[in-house]
C-alpha cells in the first residue's frame, strides 16, 4: 500500500455515481434473472475504464472500479455467497430487524416516519429508515461457500485493464467484512452466531484473497463496526464492545494468510442521511478498529457528527507503521468544500499522527451525494487541498 512519503496521497472510500443503465442488469445477473450477458460485459468495461481515468483526471491517487459490479450489500450477499435463498418474510413469521437508527428512532420517530433507508421521502418499494423491507430478503439455509467468481474476476479483470496505462499510484477493490454480511443475511442454518459469523469469514476468504493475489489493495467495509451500536438500543457500551469484537475476531479469522500490508479498513456510522445523534464516539471503538489487521484505517472525519473527532488522536496513539485515512470530504451535503478547509483538517492530522501516516479519504462512497457532477468536484477539492497541505507540511521539513 502506498504512502504519503513526499506529499500528501488522496483516495475516496468505494462508491461512485454509476451509469444508469448499470445496477438493472447487476440486479438481474445477483438474483438469477435473465439479461444480456455480453451487453453487461461490454458495460461494465467500457464504464470501469472510464471511472478510473475520471479519477486520475480529478487527482485522485489510489483508485477504484466505483464499484459498479455491485449494487447494494443485499444483492451482494446472494451472488457472492452459496448456501443461501431469498424469499418475503412470511405472515406472522417472527423477526429480528437490525435497525441501524434504532436509538435515533426512539428520539426522532416523527422525522424517520416515511422516510427511507438513506433519509430521503420514502418512495414506492423503498427500504424504510434504518431497517430491512419484507420482501425478497437473503436467508442462509445450507453451508455457505462463495460462489461468486465469475463476478470477482469480471471485476478484477475490468478493474486491472482499466488500471493499465492510468496513471493511477494503485487499486484497491472494496469487499465487505463479515459483521455487515451477517447484518442482510438471515440465518436460518447455524446454531450461533459466533457459527454463523465464521462461516461468513471462511467463504469470504476466498474473494480477500483473489483480491490481493491479483496485486490489488484489498478495502473491507466494515459500517457496521460503529453503527451496530444503534441496532441495539439496550446495550452498554462494554456489552457492544464484547459484541463488535467478535466480529473483529471473525475478520481476522477472514483475513489470515493476507499480508496486512495489502489490506485497508473502512468505518463509517452508516453514513444515512439523518440525524446521528446517538452514534457511538469513535474514542469508545478505537480500540477495536486498530485490532484489526490492516495497514490503514479509513474513517468519517469531516461530518458535523464525527468530525470534532480528531482530538481522539491527541491521546490515541495510531499504531506503528500504521496510516489514516481520515474523510475529508463528505456525501452528507451537497456543499462542495473548500480546498484550504480540507487543507486545514489534513493539517490538523498530520500534526497528530505524522505527515506520512495520513492520506487523504472521504467520509463515505460519493455515489451518495446528489449528482455525479457534484461528486467529482468534491475529489477535485480534496486533492486541491492536499496540494495545499502537502505545501504546508513538506515546507516545514
Amino acid at each position: 500500500m502506498k504512502r504519503s512519503t513526499d506529499r500528501i496521497l488522496t483516495t475516496h472510500a468505494g462508491s461512485l455515481p454509476r451509469p444508469d443503465d448499470i445496477p438493472p442488469l447487476v440486479s438481474a445477473r445477483a438474483d438469477g434473472q435473465p439479461y444480456d450477458k455480453q451487453l453487461l460485459a461490454r458495460r461494465l468495461r467500457e464504464s470501469v475504464a472510464d471511472v478510473v481515468r475520471k479519477q486520475v483526471e480529478v487527482g485522485m491517487d489510489s483508485v477504484n472500479d466505483g464499484e459498479f459490479g455491485k449494487t447494494n450489500f443485499t444483492y451482494y450477499v446472494r451472488e457472492r455467497l452459496g448456501g443461501c435463498e431469498s424469499r418475503s418474510i412470511a405472515p406472522g413469521e417472527r423477526t429480528v430487524v437490525m435497525n441501524i437508527s434504532a436509538r435515533d428512532m426512539q428520539e426522532f420517530s416523527e422525522y424517520f416516519a416515511g422516510r427511507d433507508f438513506f433519509g430521503r421521502p420514502m418512495r414506492a418499494g423503498a427500504v424504510p429508515a434504518g431497517g430491512l423491507g419484507t420482501e425478497n430478503l437473503a436467508y442462509c439455509v445450507a453451508p455457505l461457500k462463495y460462489a461468486g467468481l465469475e463476478a470477482l474476476q469480471l471485476d478484477i479483470d475490468n478493474f486491472k485493464a482499466a488500471l493499465a496505462g492510468s496513471g493511477a499510484a494503485e487499486g484497491f477493490l472494496p469487499a465487505n467484512t463479515p459483521g455487515t454480511i451477517e447484518h442482510w443475511l438471515r440465518n436460518d442454518y447455524y446454531k450461533s452466531d459466533e457459527e454463523f459469523l465464521f462461516a461468513i469469514a471462511d467463504a469470504m476468504h476466498v474473494e480477500y484473497k483473489a483480491i490481493v493475489d491479483a496485486g490489488l489493495v484489498l478495502q473491507i467495509d466494515d459500517p457496521d463496526l460503529p453503527d451496530g451500536w444503534q441496532m441495539f438500543p439496550e446495550m452498554s457500551v462494554a456489552e457492544y464492545k464484547k459484541y463488535a469484537m467478535l466480529r473483529v475476531e471473525a475478520l481476522n479469522h477472514a483475513l489470515r494468510d493476507i499480508p496486512a500490508e495489502a489490506v485497508r479498513l473502512h468505518v463509517c456510522w452508516g453514513s444515512f442521511h439523518g440525524p446521528h445523534k446517538h452514534d457511538i464516539p469513535l474514542r469508545d471503538i478505537i480500540d477495536i478498529i486498530f485490532a484489526v489487521r490492516a495497514a490503514s484505517y479509513s474513517i468519517e472525519a469531516s461530518n458535523p457528527r464525527h468530525e470534532h473527532e480528531w482530538a481522539v488522536f491527541e491521546d490515541v496513539k495510531l499504531p506503528e507503521g500504521k496510516v489514516l485515512i481520515p474523510g475529508v470530504v463528505g456525501h452528507c451535503s451537497d456543499f462542495i468544500e473548500h480546498p484550504e478547509l480540507v487543507a486545514q483538517r489534513l493539517v490538523r492530522y498530520a500534526d497528530l499522527v505524522g505527515r506520512e501516516n495520513v492520506i487523504a479519504g472521504t467520509d463515505c462512497g460519493m455515489s451518495r451525494v446528489g449528482h455525479a457532477s457534484v461528486c467529482w468536484a468534491k475529489l477535485a477539492a480534496m486533492a486541491e487541498g492536499a496540494r495545499l497541505a502537502t505545501r504546508e507540511l513538506w515546507k516545514r521539513g
